[in-house]
């Protein structure tokens, strides 16, 4: 039995398209499997929850939709018996499709989820935030504080965002974001705790962001080093007093390169704890947790088992 997690909003409705594709395979097929259609957000959530609370059988969950489905249904899984996730990208950035080199043709990746050849058991993450009320959210690709965070939040209502979608062009969305924000951003002192030994401070950040993939917004390879089977986060720091430095930044991961910028600083470690001056936006594979001052990573090692 398959299990899908299909989120049909997914870009502008896309996902509803690429599911009926799919749903005449797997009726060509003769699959058994069950669907659950998402309506809104924390409902993918909610369904792997159900599917794998308390569960010790083998469960196989296809979740069809963007970044944003994956995490949430990586959010909502119950590690109690032997669980294997499938994706089908129909979203935006579709940052992990990416990484993973998935197709892009929703049936040639089905087929590769019915006839699996290969599988990979990755690493994860583990973002916690909150003082009264603490939570903690996993994610999949990566999370981030500050101005990548300010876009993520900014693209969560963006208005302009599906007249790029037409065009297909979900990176130069999050670019386009990405300058305004660009303009609107302000830098922030603190520091980052790395491993709870090495302290890191640092006077004028834009964005701090922690990478289980290279890829985020699109496209974007923030963190050219990251391997999703280390067991380690690898996290760039943006600190520059001048803030033109960002464009090249900016331009460096956008065409996949590992940014030379004085101000862009890397390091890989198992978790971290950043603390910023003044509340900046906070996401998880681009889903957003708010503005913080606080939070706390870790990575989680070999523990999601996919097949590729």
């Amino acid at each position: 039995m398959y299990y899908f997690i299909v989120n049909p909003n997914s870009r502008r409705g896309r996902g509803e398209s690429i599911w009926k594709k799919l749903e005449e395979t797997l009726r060509t097929y003769g699959v058994d499997y069950q669907v659950f259609l998402t309506e809104k957000p924390g409902d993918a959530r909610g369904f792997a929850r159900t599917l794998t609370e308390g569960c010790r059988d083998s469960t196989i969950i296809v979740a069809v939709g963007g970044d944003g489905t994956v995490n949430e249904v990586l959010d909502g899984l119950c590690f109690c018996g032997s669980v294997t996730l499938g994706y089908v990208p129909a979203g935006s950035g579709n940052d992990l499709a990416r990484s993973l080199k998935l197709p892009k043709n929703p049936v040639k990746c089905l087929k590769k989820i019915l006839h699996p050849e290969h599988y990979k058991i990755l690493d994860y993450g583990v973002l916690t935030y909150g003082e009264d009320e603490v939570f903690h959210r996993r994610f999949a690709v990566s999370a981030g504080i500050g101005m990548d965070g300010a876009v993520c939040h900014s693209l969560l209502n963006f208005k302009a965002k599906s007249r790029f979608l037409k065009l297909s062009a979900g990176k130069f969305t999050y670019l386009f974001a990405g300058v305004i924000q660009l303009i609107k951003a302000k830098p922030s002192k603190g520091y980052i705790l790395l491993n709870g030994v090495r302290k890191v401070e640092f006077n004028h950040a834009y964005f701090i962001s922690a990478h289980i993939h290279p890829y985020e917004g699109g496209g974007f390879k923030f963190a050219p080093d990251a391997d999703s089977e280390d067991g380690q986060l690898s996290i760039c720091i943006m600190n520059t007093r001048k803030k033109g430095n960002l464009i090249q930044v900016l331009l460096s991961a956008l065409f996949g390169r590992k940014s030379l910028n004085k101000g862009a600083r890397f390091y890989t470690c198992r978790e971290a704890l950043i603390h910023v001056e003044q509340p900046m936006a906070v996401h998880v594979d681009g889903e957003s947790c708010f503005c913080q001052t606080d939070v706390q990573l870790r990575c989680i090692g070999k523990r999601l088992h996919m097949i590729v």
